[in-house]
């Protein structure tokens, strides 16, 4: 009897589990409708609203953003003002506390972008069932509609160039010095936060960013304008497995994005080929743990995660893959750096909550 009782809590448990996991994944697809029409925005920036007010501002729908307004208020995402009044009369704001999660990009706890990853990822689930059944890769995802959620952002213009790179001496030296100003590549660009931080940091330092998403690219050259930076930030589109022959950068990143990658060895070798003297590659990836283990933690299951549904499958359409996903351990990593010619590894002392930063030694 104990043992059947036993067993009976823990199928229950799951039960309860997959419920609330589909409550959370359900509202994400919310957080991502009211991040792409600009409900949030329109709440910080022009005050309470009742639904009809609130869809006006938006060019939406009333009725629409009435159910979006109410699911928003049951599930404590936002506020309403008086529950028992009318539908159209009831107001809604967004709790100061909320401002940094859902409406401001720039903050480190802005967390709205995840709605985005959510949606894009739910695309190709069913091409993704006939990858795992061929070996092969579901198509690449499309720019649009939403394009790529920029979620590194708020860390790039933060964190980047204020404390992880001064908190590596020599390299901040020579991002600072004049004579001559240092030169920098950043390896899977994305949209350039990253090298618009780094500009943004070193008033003299040169970056040159490289993606092969052409509209990513496009994206990094209109953040650059737009920040003022044009005339030191530059992007070009680049495989990262065939980098430019162009020699002579004092610091080469590859900011969590080796882990996706299908060849990373050739990317590495690339990368080691085109440091000047003295120079330098930093990469940062996920903060997995060292060995696997099961169960793990939150963090674990969550990297774990996107790489079954994102990771892995877009390095798996090579014939030559690597096929490494997001786990990309230390010891993995080292094997990459040793395969592709640099002498040594170091694991930086820069603490994060989610990267593990690394030190390639040509």
């Amino acid at each position: 009897m104990g043992d059947s009782a036993g067993a009976d809590g823990r199928t229950q448990a799951l039960a309860d589990r997959l419920f609330q996991d589909a409550a959370a994944a359900l509202e994400l697809y919310t957080i991502y409708l009211g991040e792409r029409l600009g409900l949030y925005r329109a709440l910080v920036e022009q005050g309470p609203a009742t639904s009809s007010e609130l869809a006006e501002r938006t060019g939406t729908t009333e009725r629409y953003v009435r159910e979006w307004l109410e699911h928003h208020a049951v599930s404590g995402l936002i506020e309403v003002d008086d529950a028992r009044a009318e539908p159209g009369v009831r107001r809604y704001s967004l709790p100061p506390e909320h401002i940094p999660v859902l409406a401001d990009p720039d903050d480190l706890r802005y967390e709205a972008h995840k709605g985005v990853e959510t949606a894009r990822a739910a695309r190709v689930l069913p091409q993704l069932v006939e990858a795992f059944r061929t070996g092969g890769a579901p198509p690449p995802l499309p720019w649009e509609p939403e394009g790529r959620a920029e979620f590194n952002r708020p860390i790039f213009v933060n964190l980047l160039g204020k404390e992880w790179l001064p908190a590596i001496p020599d390299i901040d030296r020579r991002l600072r010095a004049a004579d001559p100003p240092a030169r920098l590549a950043d390896v899977a660009c994305g949209t350039g936060w990253a090298a618009i931080a780094i500009a943004q940091a070193y008033p003299r330092v040169a970056v040159d960013g490289f993606d092969l998403d052409q509209d990513a690219v496009a994206a990094a050259r209109e953040h650059a304008g737009t920040a003022g930076l044009a005339d030191r930030v530059t992007f070009s589109v680049a495989d990262a497995a065939d980098l430019p022959k162009t020699a002579g950068y004092d610091l080469v990143t590859i900011f969590e994005a080796l882990h996706d990658m299908a060849r990373p060895v050739e990317v590495l070798r690339g990368a080691r080929k085109m440091l000047a003297a003295g120079g330098t590659v930093l990469v940062a990836d996920e903060l997995v743990e060292d060995e696997f283990t099961a169960p793990a933690s939150d963090l674990e299951r969550y990297h774990y995660s996107w790489s079954v549904l994102s990771c892995l499958p877009e390095a798996m359409g090579d014939p030559q893959t690597a096929a490494t996903g997001a786990m990309m351990r230390p010891s993995l990593l080292r094997r990459y750096a040793t395969d592709a010619g640099f002498r040594d590894v170091q694991i930086l002392p820069i603490q994060t909550d989610y990267w593990r930063f690394y030190r390639l030694i040509p």
